[in-house]
């Protein structure tokens, strides 16, 4: 029997750094509780299950049917509600990305099991599991218990720290054939259309957004670099999105991604409440605004008043000094320097 069942995705480069973090909250969660954990590879090459090990797991199930090998949820959300039966499993944990925030209601529903999503915490008190999880916006956090016999939570990216172990732990894999019909295909993803090796604000560690400060698309290659400087992803307001100046992918906000990055920039960007419900638990947060009204500062552990087009190219020379990097040519453009 397995108590705990911790599901991953992976891409071309491993597991993702959502999955790691999934993987090390199902580890510290089965030790407090003295149950045991699998995890389960939804997608990705199945080769990159076996580092699951180095994060203390040392077992992995991958779901194989013919039906699957097409992106199709309805079919995966059943598949793995039969894998939770067979396995017995009473815990569900899943990352709150894209993929999670799709799967797990789905699989909730199939199992009639109780759901938390989006967790920023679990924490287990006399054998009861108490998830922590954001609520009105992320103005209160609510502490839940869920009572039904399976349980599925859904952890925030950036929030569990991922921390694997000084020496990975034996590791055994096995394969689950679920009973699917054609049926159970009722949707399918034919085709992703995604800008290759672009990271994602919900799996980046830095973010640097731009807003309506911006003043145009012409202008967001200041982020852009900025971004890249700092090894980190670009973010954008719902209004930048609305407007068309960059794509849905990279809004943050109540309508786009909920973030919980290390350190988030904000490029002229206003702060209205939907923006910050979406980006508001990041550890630090840099402000770059010229109203010193602009409701971003209230949450800002660093705000600079001015405008971004004189703040930018300076803030990149800073940044690339202290980093001992070169600074992006075409901020050396803007402030005039040689080479």
């Amino acid at each position: 029997m397995t108590h705990i069942l911790a599901l991953l995705e992976a891409d071309r480069n491993g597991l993702k750094r959502s999955s790691l973090e999934v993987l090390t909250a199902a580890r510290l969660l089965a030790a407090e509780r003295g149950e045991t954990v699998a995890a389960v590879l939804l997608t990705g090459p199945r080769e990159f299950l076996q580092h699951a090990a180095a994060y203390g797991i040392g077992e992995g199930i991958v779901v194989e049917h013919e039906l699957l090998q097409a992106y199709s949820m309805p079919a995966l959300a059943t598949a793995l509600a039969q894998l939770v039966v067979a396995e017995g499993a009473r815990i569900v944990l899943t990352a709150a990305n894209a993929h999670g925030k799709e799967l797990a209601p789905r699989l909730a529903a199939k199992l009639r099991a109780g759901y938390a999503p989006d967790c920023v915490e679990l924490r287990s008190e006399d054998g009861v599991l108490y998830a922590v999880r954001p609520v009105y916006a992320g103005k209160v956090m609510a502490t839940v218990r869920l009572r039904t016999p399976v349980q599925v939570y859904s952890l925030r990216p950036n929030v569990f720290t991922a921390r694997p172990l000084a020496e990975a732990v034996p590791f055994s894999q096995r394969t689950f054939r679920p009973e699917l019909r054609p049926e159970d295909c009722s949707a399918v993803v034919r085709d992703v259309l995604r800008s290759e090796g672009k990271l994602d604000v919900l799996e980046a560690d830095i973010i640097v957004s731009g807003g309506r400060g911006m003043q145009g698309p012409e202008h967001f290659w200041m982020i852009e670099e900025l971004a890249q400087l700092l090894g980190g992803a670009v973010g954008a307001s719902r209004a930048v999105v609305d407007a068309g100046w960059r794509p849905h992918s990279e809004q943050v906000g109540q309508t786009g991604k909920t973030v919980s990055p290390s350190l988030y920039i904000a490029c002229g960007i206003s702060g209205a409440i939907q923006h910050l419900a979406g980006m508001s638990s990041s550890k630090v947060i840099v402000a770059i605004n010229k109203d010193p009204e602009a409701p971003i500062f209230k949450v800002a552990d660093y705000g600079i008043v001015g405008d971004v087009f004189d703040v930018l190219p300076r803030l990149a020379v800073k940044l690339a000094n202290f980093l001992g990097k070169p600074v992006p040519e075409r901020f050396r453009q803007v402030l005039g320097q040689s080479n």
